[in-house]
């Protein structure tokens, strides 16, 4: 099969879905099947001047709205590329992971079968970030997109149990929705065996009110308080970090924070701490607990979205409830005060993201749908080769 992969950001960019797809490219390439990837380049902006229809609701009374406006013109923009780039090319299948590339994709190829995973939540993002009101106009037209790709799409796939049933809300069969958590390729996660006198924390994430890294500070400043020993590491950059320095100094724990700011590849540096946290408000999945996990780290995470699906609390990670730095801070102090059980509990976590969360599951059920659509793109024995590119994976860390 021919099949495309529409992404919305660049491949090269780190986390979740723009850092698994060019993985997943690879091994059906490896295997015979012919698969390409597109998405917008940042420099494309205001090219796009075609009009946009809706087929499920009309978003003109919308128009004049800073944000709905900069959507639709970057919608667009993504169709004015899809026709420069790829007119008069033909595909068996189009996967889209973004939903403005599913509809631009639709739109340019209205006869090619189209799949469309939806990997997180954009209004539910702006409402946490205050940047919109809930119920609010934008809320509204962005919860109105879900109609239209149920519409336009041959299958809607996401990511988590939780985040299904939310888009399910706005779906009119939402029963039809399949659910593939994110998987990853093992071999770019190493753990490393190392020893640390004081307790490393370390969190990745962009920096913004969504992740809930005030309460984790608030959460450090407790632990500060009850002389528990650690150093907590920030990976990423955002909006609000001059803000998160600021309170880290107000509370009185900035000699023992880091910030890192943007980096590439921070699974190459994630070995070396002992315990991933990061209480964030919402998570349509949490790829990064994922990746935590593979690189044996302990998990302490909030009781949200897919963050609860991937950790058993007490088993292989901690959960807490969001917005309560003294439960986060409890948590943490169970991992600090015990490294004992902060190691069985990663080994535990290593072990779930290894079965549950492997590059091969996805690829494996991505294959049983795309093949629904068409003639098998591979040889009879292509799932074994993809097994044995990748390993056994259960290798003892």
């Amino acid at each position: 099969m021919n099949i495309l992969q529409a992404l919305f950001f660049p491949p090269e960019q780190p986390g979740g879905v723009s850092s698994m797809v060019p993985y997943i490219g690879e091994r059906f390439r490896k295997i015979g099947w012919k698969m390409e990837m597109f998405s917008l380049p940042k420099r494309i902006r205001n090219k796009g001047q075609e009009d946009i229809e809706f087929a499920t609701f009309d978003w003109r009374p919308y128009a004049g709205n800073v944000i709905i406006d900069k959507y639709m013109q970057t919608y667009k923009d993504y169709l004015w590329w899809v026709k420069l780039r790829l007119s008069g090319q033909k595909f068996d299948l189009i996967h889209a992971h973004h939903p403005i590339a599913a509809l631009a994709m639709k739109r340019v190829f209205p006869d090619t079968p189209l799949l469309t995973t939806i990997h997180s939540s954009y209004e539910r993002e702006l409402v946490l970030n205050g940047r919109i009101a809930e119920g609010g106009p934008e809320h509204r037209f962005l919860t109105a997109i879900y109609g239209e790709l149920d519409l336009q799409s041959d299958h809607l796939l996401t990511v988590s149990k939780s985040f299904a049933q939310y888009i399910g809300t706005y779906l009119q069969e939402p029963d039809n929705t399949i659910v593939i958590p994110n998987g990853y390729d093992e071999r770019r996660f190493k753990p490393v065996s190392h020893d640390n006198e004081v307790t490393q924390l370390v969190t990745v994430c962009r920096l913004v009110p969504a992740k809930g890294l005030d309460v984790l500070l608030k959460a450090c400043a407790e632990l500060r308080k009850r002389n528990s020993r650690f150093v907590l590491h920030i990976i990423g950059d955002g909006p609000i970090r001059e803000e998160l320095e600021e309170l880290s100094q107000k509370l009185g724990i900035y000699d023992d924070t880091i910030f890192y700011g943007y980096m590439l590849h921070p699974e190459e540096l994630m070995p070396f701490f002992d315990v991933f946290v990061l209480p964030s408000r919402a998570e349509a999945f949490g790829s990064v607990f994922a990746e935590a996990a593979l690189c044996l780290l302990a998990l302490v995470g909030t009781n949200v979205g897919g963050i609860s699906e991937q950790i058993e609390d007490g088993m292989n990670g901690l959960l807490v409830p969001p917005e309560d730095p003294v439960a986060l801070a409890n948590a943490l102090e169970t991992v600090i005060v015990d490294p004992h059980f902060r190691y069985e509990m990663a080994r535990a976590g290593w072990n779930k993201a290894k079965e549950a969360y492997s590059l091969n599951r996805v690829i494996s059920e991505l294959k049983r749908i795309y093949t629904s659509f068409g003639p098998d793109g591979a040889d009879a024995d292509s799932e074994a080769a993809v097994a044995a590119d990748a390993g056994d994976g259960r290798e003892e860390p």
